[in-house]
């Protein structure tokens, strides 16, 4: 490797003078300030001089190197504390050069609020900070809702909120159709309740077979009292849940673990976790890292399971593919983030073997797929390029849309689709502003400019293709907007469903030369198109929804100059609601604390010359 101080832009020779042998975290900056790579070492003068050994072979570290115009050093107390500072940063900044783990979501619980009278069961997700029971987590929300469908129609336990529960005077429809008890307004006993409480938390731990023994003994013995209805009930209640031990789950005789299996192919991970609590199959979910070329499972394995792990529940067992790199120093952490002992276990027998088999197998078919969905995203961007007359291979589209009704909290969308399929970490929204009401042409123009002058900038990556939700009108407003900041070098199309606005009939118009091209909807390359579209839409969509919900949750009192949130409440709660203030005289208003004449005669004069409800 050329150690040509000049060449690659860093002293390195300067900088290891004076670098600490202590352990750390160390990060490479390229030119613009950004951070390429994160790494951590016992010695940290040692691991950094290894990056600017002139004898090293690796190909993939003197290109990175290459780069390196800064390192940043920040020295910790252990090598424990650094892996764990090193994970934290590499899931923050997300290197180039490090295995990153794209998914960063919390899992989602089911809560159970059993310190109250009458307990409520209900979907949760971060931190767990309320009094009462958590059961999961929960591989998605949709796991989590489909749980607590099935627990209404077997252990009818509120899932309302407290206010609605608290306020009401008669049973809502939940209790009409037999998926509640209405302990709102008591017709059913604190015991009875407790009764279904209980089951509810024995079905969420797994113990079914004592679950069923206990309603066989409620449901004999309601027999010997002659309630034969109350006797068919708890049978019910035993046939459904036996039905849905056989339909639902997997089950096992272990108690709570994750199996998480690693494959690679030409260069792509996939990650696959199975997540078993209280002996059962709760659900998985499939992963695909960020991984540098050359990176073997075991790396990619040992980086994925401690960024996933970093800010989530540890179970009480890890079975692991493969073996780890750091496997000492990785137990060691999770020891104490658990404050009790993680086993990590890469060799399993038995029925945590059949565990994994399963999970590797779901990781190699969902890798395979994803592979076959890749390549059929590349061919047609291949045949896109052809049929749009590209120089270029299209690798990189954005396409941007337009949503507002008549005009109101206008949002436009812009949306990527790469190689890989769609890019949803780099998809922005503009909440469109100063143009007039509807004015499509001016709020696409506003939209572009915003996005592109950042790309200038090298804020984000230019697209190979721009593709605007529209025709002949809205390209010419990209166009011309583009050409206002000096960003023309740019393949745009408009594409719109014609006059009929039939899909599969849409037309491509071409800003380089405006010509219309009319692709036959059986076209491959029509396919991705008409994807990234729909994809743009429904995200402008969601936005203006969105917009929408924060305008009506917006007080109309809001609208009032000097009436801030404390006195805003005051008078709320002084006169019960917005038409009460509405119909109070200036002398009423001022009786309120804060209000004095010059604002209560504001808060009158707003809502009676038309600015009020």
């Amino acid at each position: 490797m050329n150690n040509d101080n000049d060449a690659i832009g860093f002293d390195s020779e300067h900088f290891l003078k004076t670098l600490t042998q202590k352990p750390g975290v160390y990060q490479m900056l390229d030119q613009r300030g950004m951070c390429i790579y994160v790494g951590k070492a016992k010695n940290l003068k040692k691991r950094v001089s290894s990056y600017f050994n002139k004898t090293d072979k690796d190909a993939k570290k003197r290109v990175m190197v290459s780069h390196v115009r800064h390192i940043d050093v920040v020295v910790t107390h252990t090598e424990g504390e650094a892996l764990l500072l090193e994970n934290q940063l590499i899931k923050q900044l997300k290197p180039r050069y490090n295995i990153c783990l794209r998914d960063d979501k919390s899992y989602p619980f089911i809560y159970l609020s059993s310190q109250q009278t009458f307990p409520r069961l209900t979907f949760h997700r971060g931190a767990k900070t309320k009094k009462g029971q958590y059961f999961g987590p929960y591989p998605s929300a949709g796991a989590v809702r489909d749980s607590l469908h099935v627990l209404q129609k077997l252990f009818p336990v509120r899932q309302c909120d407290d206010s609605y529960f608290k306020n009401r005077s008669r049973p809502c429809l939940q209790y009409q159709i037999k998926r509640c008890t209405a302990p709102c307004v008591n017709l059913i006993s604190e015991h009875d309740y407790k009764d279904d409480v209980d089951h509810t938390v024995l079905f969420l731990e797994g113990k079914n077979s004592r679950l069923i023994n206990d309603l066989v003994k409620k449901m004999e013995s309601s027999a010997e009292d002659l309630n034969f209805e109350k006797a068919a009930q708890f049978r019910d209640q035993i046939a459904q849940l036996r039905k849905l031990m056989e339909r639902q789950y997997v089950s096992g005789n272990e108690g709570d673990l994750d199996v998480v299996a690693c494959e690679i192919l030409q260069h792509i991970a996939c990650v696959q976790v199975f997540f078993i609590r209280n002996g059962q199959h709760i659900g998985n979910r499939t992963f695909f890292p960020k991984v540098p070329h050359g990176k073997s499972e075991e790396e990619v394995l040992s980086a994925f399971i401690l960024q996933f792990y970093l800010d989530k529940e540890l179970p009480k067992t890890i079975v692991l593919s493969h073996d780890l790199i750091e496997r000492e120093l990785t137990q060691e952490i999770f020891n104490a983030k658990a404050e009790r002992k993680v086993s990590l276990i890469n060799k399993p027998r038995a029925e945590r073997a059949r565990w994994l088999k399963m999970t590797k197998n779901n990781a190699l078919t969902a890798l395979t797929q994803h592979i076959e969905s890749r390549e059929n995203t590349r061919g047609r961007l291949r045949k896109l390029s052809e049929l749009l007359g590209v120089s270029n291979d299209i690798k990189r589209m954005e396409c941007f849309d337009i949503s507002h009704l008549q005009g109101d909290q206008t949002v436009a969308s812009c949306v990527v689709l790469n190689e890989e399929g769609p890019l949803k970490s780099d998809y922005r929204r503009f909440n469109i502003t100063g143009v007039t009401a509807g004015d499509d042409y001016a709020a696409l123009s506003q939209a572009v400019t915003r996005r592109f002058i950042r790309a200038k900038k090298n804020e984000h990556v230019k697209p190979d293709l721009l593709i605007i939700d529209g025709g002949k009108g809205q390209v010419t407003a990209v166009k011309e907007a583009l050409s206002n900041i000096d960003y023309e070098d740019i393949f745009i199309i408009g594409i719109s469903k014609g006059s009929d606005r039939k899909v599969g009939m849409e037309k491509i118009y071409r800003a380089s030369d405006g010509e219309v091209l009319i692709l036959s909807s059986d076209e491959p390359a029509l396919l991705v198109v008409q994807q990234i579209r729909d994809e743009a839409h429904r995200f402008a969509i969601s936005g203006h929804r969105q917009q929408r919900g924060k305008a009506k949750k917006k007080s109309t009192l809001e609208k009032i100059e000097g009436l801030g949130p404390k006195r805003r409440q005051q008078l709320l709660k002084q006169f019960g609601g917005l038409r009460e203030i509405q119909s109070a005289g200036v002398e009423d208003l001022c009786t309120v604390d804060g209000i004095n004449k010059s604002l209560a005669q504001r808060v009158y004069d707003f809502f009676h010359d038309g600015g009020g409800i």
